[in-house]
């Protein structure tokens, strides 16, 4: 395997900043998709861009874009143009041998380093003089951040290749995720009855009493090594003085168990229940299951091509499983095998996110030793 040059690990760097500085929350990537285009149809590649955004919530759709192979074989890299909310611009700096946001604020690494990683790849596949091993498919998605809603509406039959892969984890390289939860979201609204707080108290029925009470019934946190539950928002009333006839409550369930998962939403279900039934309030509950989970086997082609490449950077692979969710949920749930591999990032969505220069320019020899090692795999 050829090693990236210092001038590609200077403009993957230079491209990685690019991105960061582009704003792209959730529903709003239409300024980075189209930058992505730009660049991709520069380097004279075919790109597309699906009809699925406002399916997804998007002012962006979906981007794909090929590069043919010498060999019959081909493999997906897929990466999202979207980030959480910002609370601040995105200032991108080097600090200590890595990069930050010089403002309060989210870096933007999750995922703009793989999106980064995979324009560099296809600018040094198409600069090589020759066609790589294999064909390699690019896919940018929108609003992975939202409970994978661009990947899930994307059409999976589009892809030519037998499977994929996203750097869509917060770990160490050398990570592969070989299971992710499925998980649920219960969104509960509570109707009581407004009263005056000082006056006429026991004319009114308290909808935050009624949370109140099913929430502390509830066992929230890790509940075991695979299930996970969570309360996440609390939102209601109107005035100190005035008994609070509504309240609105967001939580999830999530495990690598499908149907521990579903149990544990049914449990958050019945203690909100119990909750208003106790407090004479009225419950309006929704539970969704915003993606499933899956679990792969070590023995999976793709989980072994994953292992060589990182051997051949000189990374020791490791199988973990995970609690999060990304697109490779959505594309498995659509029976195309994809693999989560860890990026090196730190503490993303958090306003001190981090990626070292080493990780950014770790990730970007791991994707092209896997086209190598797909190419070599082929002619084996």
């Amino acid at each position: 395997m050829r090693r990236a040059t210092a001038a590609e690990r200077e403009r993957l760097n230079q491209t990685f900043s690019t991105l960061c500085r582009i704003e792209s929350p959730s529903g709003s990537e239409r300024a980075c998709a189209d930058w992505v285009t730009r660049e991709l149809r520069g380097m004279g590649l075919e790109v597309t861009e699906d009809d699925r955004g406002p399916e997804a919530g998007s002012d962006a759709g979906n981007l794909l874009t090929r590069i043919d192979g010498a060999g019959p074989g081909s493999l997906l890299i897929c990466a999202h143009l979207d980030t959480v909310p910002l609370a601040a611009p995105v200032e991108p700096v080097q600090v200590d041998g890595g990069w930050e946001n010089a403002n309060e604020a989210i870096l933007g690494a999750d995922n703009k380093a793989a999106v980064a990683v995979a324009l560099e790849l296809a600018r040094r596949l198409l600069g090589s003089g020759q066609p790589p091993p294999v064909s390699v498919e690019l896919l940018f998605t929108v609003c992975e951040e939202v409970a994978l809603r661009g990947a899930k509406a994307f059409d999976a039959h589009r892809l030519r290749s037998r499977f994929g892969y996203v750097f869509d984890h917060a770990t160490p390289i050398g990570e592969i995720v070989v299971a992710s939860p499925t998980y649920h979201r219960i969104v509960a609204e509570i109707h009581g009855r407004s009263a005056h707080a000082g006056i006429r108290p026991e004319d009114g029925r308290s909808a935050i009493a009624a949370a109140a009470k099913g929430i502390a019934a509830m066992t929230l946190g890790r509940l075991d090594p695979e299930t996970t539950a969570n309360v996440g928002t609390i939102t209601g009333g109107s005035s100190a003085n005035v008994v609070p006839d509504r309240c609105r409550v967001v939580a999830e369930a999530r495990s690598l168990d499908p149907e521990r998962a579903e149990s544990v939403a049914t449990e958050i279900v019945d203690h909100l229940q119990d909750g208003a039934d106790s407090a004479e309030c009225d419950l309006d509950i929704e539970v969704e299951r915003m993606f499933d989970g899956y679990r792969t086997r070590a023995s999976e082609p793709h989980v072994a091509l994953a292992e060589s490449a990182l051997r051949a950077c000189g990374y020791e692979p490791t199988h973990i499983r995970t609690g999060g969710g990304s697109d490779a949920n959505a594309l498995q749930a659509a029976g195309f095998p994809c693999t989560n591999l860890a990026n090196g990032t730190e503490r993303n969505h958090q306003t001190d996110e981090r990626v070292s220069v080493d990780a950014l320019e770790g990730m970007l020899e791991v994707a092209i030793a896997l086209v190598d090692q797909a190419g070599a795999a082929v002619d084996a």
